[in-house]
């Protein structure tokens, strides 16, 4: 992706080397594998990532004390690239819901952290991946997760994952504009367990849909390439791809993100139309 000479965001908060006080029983613990397997790439965060994280706050605390280390050379890069895509994001956004009728777009803070860090969801670590917390209405990462996305569920890399991942959780932030995160947990609460996997499921391929929108508005700056690396990162954390790897077998029932294979397809579908209109995965799922 082409990044370099954009304006600098006043949404993207960088946390990172910034030292904390407190310890994580999501560190690695049980708390840390359901994170990891329910809500990687975020989620509906207030639903099920919250009353985790709640457990965690029960019995540990956090603070983020004002002093940070100096980046490296190689971590300032980084969090250049990401204000590059922060940019993107709040611009072609802004441009999506004037284009639609969908009144102002409020923009959301991005937050950058290392190890662990205080959320309006609560207490979270690095261990929960990115994600979306619509208490505050910002997208958390540490940016560590990229690695683990390579040496542990076989993705390609590339700036360009991080770019998906990064927009695939503004595309949630979108969802809570609009409402339909609201909706999604009302429906939730009366529906059986069953349901409310599947209503996750449409929720978060929703998610890749925008993210896909996201690219469709942004191919000025994109690169040869870089739509074979979301696709590497959208299959490798398809939920059928995951169970594979950690337990051996799949359990249809219990996906909460869709396979890899839909989530692949959602993110095309919106690369290609670059057509908010035509996300409705729910409709498509549902019924």
């Amino acid at each position: 992706m082409k990044w370099r000479g954009r304006r600098q965001s006043g949404n993207l908060e960088d946390r990172r080397g910034m030292s904390t006080k407190g310890k994580f029983a999501a560190g690695g613990g049980i708390i840390a594998v359901v994170v990891v397997l329910l809500q990687m790439f975020g989620g509906e965060t207030g639903q099920v990532l919250a009353p985790i994280l709640d457990q965690v706050n029960q019995s540990q605390s956090v603070s983020e004390s004002g002093e940070q280390r100096e980046l490296t050379e190689k971590e300032k890069e980084l969090g250049a690239f990401m204000n590059a895509v922060v940019v993107d994001t709040e611009d072609i956004w802004n441009q999506i819901f004037r284009d639609n009728g969908l009144g102002a777009y409020k923009e959301p803070n991005v937050v950058l952290f290392t190890d662990a860090v205080r959320t309006g969801c609560g207490n979270a670590s690095a261990a929960a991946g990115p994600f979306y917390c619509p208490a505050d209405q910002k997208v958390y990462m540490d940016l560590s997760f990229f690695d683990q996305l390579r040496s542990r569920f076989g993705a390609k890399g590339g700036d360009f994952a991080i770019a998906y991942v990064t927009a695939h959780e503004i595309g949630h932030h979108v969802q809570t504009l609009l409402g339909t995160s609201q909706k999604v947990r009302q429906m939730q609460q009366q529906s059986s367990a069953a349901q409310a996997n599947q209503l996750s499921v449409a929720q978060e391929l929703q998610a890749d849909f925008y993210a896909g929108v996201w690219a469709h508005h942004n191919k000025e700056y994109l690169e040869e390439g870089d739509i074979e690396e979301a696709l590497s990162a959208a299959n490798a954390v398809g939920d059928d791809a995951i169970q594979k790897r950690t337990q051996g077998s799949v359990q249809p029932d219990s996906f909460t993100h869709g396979t890899s294979e839909q989530r692949m397809h959602w993110f095309m579908k919106g690369y290609k139309t670059g057509d908010i209109r035509q996300g409705d995965t729910f409709s498509e799922l549902l019924n």
